[in-house]
């Protein structure tokens, strides 16, 4: 609930001062930060007071979904998209199975083609993220139990070329806007942790309270007090423990997550088509095409991933967001040029829309599957990897 303070603070992300906050917060924070709300406040050039107020107003009212800090979790934890075959009579069953009851499948997509293709029959899309001890196979044969899937294809990924959600920003971008190099790279390496280290990962990771908020309104406390307390450790220690997991490359952003999909209150959504790009590309030439097709602005994700078979053999996947299908087909074909201006031959591609979605933070920590196992009925031995 909104404190009094922001209880009249326009709520609409379409108001020029929540779009200017919306435009940094969305995705410009990236690292780990001190103070994030101080950093919000300076990138935009408005008072932190209001900066607080308007956040505030924009998750009681919905328009925000939630404020976290993000981790790079490809690095904390084995993971993979999956796709998956459910009877059409159990779909949207399976769906709601998939995010309510697992707390290690993050984004839940239905999809579907405009034509009949490869791999237009698997309807049901989600991500999947598990502590490394723990089988992904396994992972998925129950939730296919548990679902009535017939069949489920994992994708993991084997290097990501874009990760970035400013849904705002990105209505202002043309077809064929890119950066002028080539994208930034994100390796899938595993990186070991210490107990300590967890213990602040489990800290950062939780969504940001209206009461840390209300209290980081005060220069002198960061959000990061409580945070360090619940850690059991002082709030200097909490700080550089954040600057070390940043330097390890498991940080991602401090970001606030709008809610794309859903109208808001005001009856307008932030956007309308959900897709997800494929394409095959020449073996050989997949991080070549990768590192190009990331620099094009309206991709919020970019990845390497084999699709086998099932989906034609493409060995990208991208998504984009807009409220226009004729736009978002134009972002795509403007990709596909500069490829071929590139010589780098596509003889495949497809588009996969999204329909319903729901997204969570996905869970990671190795106690809380252990936990999750025992409340399923399974033995957390038996789920781990060979």
């Amino acid at each position: 609930m909104a404190t009094p303070h922001a209880a009249d603070a326009p709520t609409s992300v379409e108001d020029p001062t929540n779009a200017a906050i919306l435009r940094v917060a969305e995705d410009r924070l990236a690292g780990f930060s001190p103070d994030p709300i101080a950093d919000l406040a300076q990138r935009t050039e408005l008072p932190r007071d209001l900066v607080v107020d308007r956040l505030l107003a924009m998750l009681d009212a919905g328009a925000v979904r939630r404020i976290r800090q993000t981790l790079i979790t490809t690095s904390l934890a084995r993971g993979a998209l999956v796709a998956w075959r459910v009877p059409p009579d159990k779909l949207n069953a399976a769906f709601n199975t998939m995010f309510n009851d697992d707390p290690f499948t993050g984004h839940v997509v239905t999809r579907s083609t405009d034509r009949d293709s490869p791999g237009s029959d698997y309807r049901l899309w989600t991500t999947v993220k598990l502590p490394t001890a723990y089988a992904l196979d396994k992972h998925c044969d129950h939730l296919a139990t548990l679902t009535g899937a017939t069949d489920y294809i994992p994708l993991p990924a084997k290097k990501l070329y874009a990760l970035g959600v400013g849904h705002l920003r990105r209505r202002d971008i043309a077809p064929g806007d890119r950066t002028d190099e080539p994208a930034r790279v994100l390796d899938t390496n595993v990186i070991d942790l210490t107990d300590d280290q967890w213990q602040v990962v489990e800290a950062l990771k939780r969504e940001v309270t209206d009461q840390e908020l209300d209290a980081a309104r005060d220069p002198d406390r960061t959000l990061w007090h409580q945070r360090a307390e619940q850690a059991g450790i002082s709030h200097d220690a909490f700080l550089d423990a954040g600057r070390t997991l940043d330097q390890l490359g498991v940080v991602g952003r401090f970001s606030a997550f709008l809610e794309h999909v859903k109208k808001h209150a005001d009856g307008k959504p932030v956007t309308r088509y959900n897709a997800l790009f494929h394409w095959r590309v020449p073996k050989g030439r997949e991080h070549d095409a990768g590192l190009e097709v990331g620099r094009h602005a309206c991709m919020t994700h970019a990845y390497w991933r084999e699709g086998g078979a099932a989906f034609n053999h493409v060995n990208l996947m991208g998504v984009c967001h807009g409220l226009d299908k004729d736009l978002v087909l134009a972002h795509k074909q403007a990709i596909d040029d500069h490829l071929a201006e590139l010589g780098i031959a596509v003889d495949y591609t497809n588009v996969f829309w999204g329909g319903r979605s729901e997204i969570k933070p996905s869970e990671f920590l190795p106690s809380a599957y252990a936990k999750w196992c025992v409340s399923q009925g399974l033995d957390p031995e038996a789920m781990k990897t060979p």
